[in-house]
């Protein structure tokens, strides 16, 4: 009897010592709890406009996941967020190139800001929380000086890039973006990166003992350099995919975004000190707090009430990921 109850044990105890378990577990719960709290909450309607806000934090989300496994992040993501589509609508509003080319300048412009912040991190050795919050503070300085805190116009504009980066179309009843998509091909490429490539390999080394990474070959400072370019050009896409949608660059955007991009991470199994990271995790994670941030409102409790929930719910799956980590010491993660 004990020899066939084995089998079924050791699959409860790898399903319970996963990352993704514990976010997947509250998603569901969620889902059903709303669900049964208000019809609108699945409706096609709010759906359709869950699936619009998701992609762009989402975006965010997953730049941060692979920062973090290597063992840093990112607190300038919010500024790079809202300061590339400003640079990028200025440049074309003000005729000095079509808007393609500027997409293109604002997102180079991006990758430049996270060389800067890997640079200092990895050749200076200062910690890239002082880092990227002197870079998040001049970031959103220079949004707010160059615009003196007036939002861009991008109605103007007629381009394809536009279809491209967030156009819209119905499928059942449900209107989709482009942008979700978009998202979804970020997290598949990301997530073979960090579960199939020896580069996904490096990043969990670098983050779980980087002096033992660099004694076997891995190079830590160039790779945790790419990744804040990474993380950077995914915070600028996400920017600029807001702006379309909403039809304005306001240097503004983004705003508390950092703090929010993290907690989704870190609710979704990826561990804060480094070494561990999880890309599946973190996309239900995203979908976690955006679905909590729409539900509370559809049943009526303040938005301001929303940070309550955020903060009870990160203290919550702290406590679990650490008691089944006690329980399951040599579990998968």
């Amino acid at each position: 009897m004990n020899s066939t109850a084995r089998p079924g044990s050791s699959i409860v105890r790898q399903l319970t010592s996963t990352p993704e378990f514990l976010p997947f577990t509250l998603l569901t719960v969620l889902v059903v709890t709303f669900a049964a709290l208000t019809p609108n909450f699945l409706s096609q309607g709010n759906l359709s406009n869950l699936l619009a806000f998701t992609p762009e934090l989402g975006m965010i989300a997953l730049g941060m996941t692979v920062l973090m496994t290597s063992g840093e992040f990112d607190l300038s993501v919010g500024s790079v967020f809202g300061f590339t589509p400003v640079l990028m609508w200025t440049l074309f509003n003000e005729g000095i190139m079509p808007l393609e080319l500027a997409m293109v300048i604002g997102l180079i412009v991006a990758v430049g800001i996270g060389f800067v912040n890997g640079w200092f991190v990895t050749r200076l050795r200062i910690p890239s929380f002082l880092v990227t919050l002197g870079m998040m503070m001049t970031v959103r300085g220079v949004a707010l000086y160059t615009t003196s805190g007036f939002p861009q116009r991008t109605w103007r504009a007629e381009s394809w890039l536009m279809d491209l980066v967030v156009g819209d179309f119905y499928v059942g009843g449900f209107r989709l973006y482009a942008s979700l998509f978009w998202f979804i091909g970020f997290a598949l490429v990301l997530g073979y990166i960090m579960t199939q490539s020896k580069f996904g390999n490096w990043i969990q080394a670098a983050g779980g003992n980087p002096i033992a990474a660099r004694a076997r070959g891995v190079r830590v400072s160039v790779t945790k350099t790419w990744l804040f370019m990474l993380t950077s050009f995914l915070a600028a896409y996400a920017g600029i995919t807001s702006s379309i949608r909403v039809s304005a660059a306001n240097p503004n955007s983004g705003t508390g975004y950092e703090l929010e991009v993290i907690a989704m991470v870190v609710i979704g199994g990826t561990a804060l000190a480094g070494g561990r990271g999880t890309i599946l995790g973190t996309v239900l994670g995203v979908l976690m707090l955006r679905m909590m941030r729409n539900g509370i409102v559809l049943i009526g409790v303040p938005g301001l009430a929303y940070n309550i929930f955020i903060g009870v719910t990160i203290l919550t799956m702290m406590a679990l990921q650490a008691y089944l980590a006690r329980r399951h010491p040599m579990g998968g993660g």
